[in-house]
């Protein structure tokens, strides 16, 4: 894997294979979507928040570009660790605010709302399709923030009050929502 823009551009990350919960992003469906986020967000003033954060390669992409205030939150301890590794190795530790945690227990309890939210979750997830209206309910997005959601095809969110478009790279796609 590797961060595709900004000032880590190129630097590569390899997580451990060995039991690892998590499907990334690939580098073509995220070249894609952040194609799209750099004529939508200026990642130099975002407040962003990465649920399901996995191997953080959204985070890390974030902050290359800018961003000094990042959420990252995942509840398998091997995510946290290499997160918190990878931080350290980048030197971005005062960017980014690592968080174990469930990601449906974190959004009841918290207070905070995020220009930019992100969602990677597993796509057999049983409540996947609940993600965009815990995210509105809990008021977690910010009034004129966005919400994206990586899924496969066997979800689709047209119909959603909230949703705004999606993008497909593959069986990647992301839902958009404002």
């Amino acid at each position: 894997m590797r961060i595709i823009g900004g000032n880590f551009k190129g630097r590569r990350f390899i997580p451990p294979a060995k039991n690892w919960p998590t499907r990334p992003t690939t580098d073509f469906a995220k070249e894609g979507l952040f194609n799209i986020l750099n004529n939508k967000i200026d990642f130099e003033e975002v407040i962003m928040l990465d649920l399901f954060g996995g191997t953080g390669n959204h985070s890390y992409e974030f902050i290359s570009r800018g961003c000094t205030n990042v959420t990252y939150v995942d509840k398998f301890q091997g995510c946290i660790d290499f997160v918190q590794k990878t931080a350290g190795e980048l030197k971005i530790e005062d960017k980014i605010k690592i968080i174990r945690s469930d990601v449906f227990r974190f959004l009841q309890s918290n207070i905070r709302q995020f220009d930019y939210i992100f969602a990677g979750p597993p796509y057999p997830l049983p409540n996947l399709n609940t993600i965009p209206d815990v995210i509105f309910q809990t008021e977690t997005l910010a009034p004129d923030g966005l919400f994206v959601m990586e899924h496969n095809p066997n979800h689709d969110f047209k119909s959603h009050n909230r949703f705004v478009e999606a993008r497909n790279y593959g069986t990647t796609i992301f839902s958009f929502f404002k």
